[in-house]
């Protein structure tokens, strides 16, 4: 079962942006997926479209607005359409801090995984949402 209609995907990473491309393909999904290389771009068209999407995979490490800001940038966002957001942190990031820092985030992200991600848990992630942080 199809769980998100629009994602966006918030990473630096083009091998990544890549890889999600095919999995989408490989799991025949018509998802809308958008693609941003930084936090603050991701804000922005949210700004601009006045829309949230479904979920969010979010990397950490990136120029601009790493992925820290935009969960900041998020929670201080006063709105009640944010509330049935999923966001996943996808990261190469394997630092115990970065791991308690998702933690303080842990309203608004449901899991972290660590790249690269693999076809169960893009499933997981895209058809079974009971993960959690």
């Amino acid at each position: 079962m199809k769980l998100f209609n629009t994602v966006y995907v918030v990473d630096d990473d083009l091998v990544f942006h890549f890889i999600l491309k095919k999995l989408f393909t490989k799991a025949d999904s018509d998802f809308k997926v958008s693609y941003y290389l930084n936090g603050y771009d991701a804000i922005l068209a949210i700004k601009e479209t006045k829309e949230f999407p479904d979920l969010i995979l979010l990397d950490i490490n990136m120029p601009i607005s790493d992925g820290w800001q935009f969960l900041q940038d998020f929670r201080d966002w006063e709105s009640l359409e944010k509330n049935n957001i999923k966001i996943y942190i996808i990261s190469s990031s394997d630092d115990p801090s970065d791991f308690q820092k998702a933690n303080f985030y842990k309203n608004e992200v449901q899991r972290y995984c660590n790249k690269p991600i693999t076809m169960m848990e893009f499933r997981e992630i895209f058809f079974n949402s009971d993960s959690t942080v």
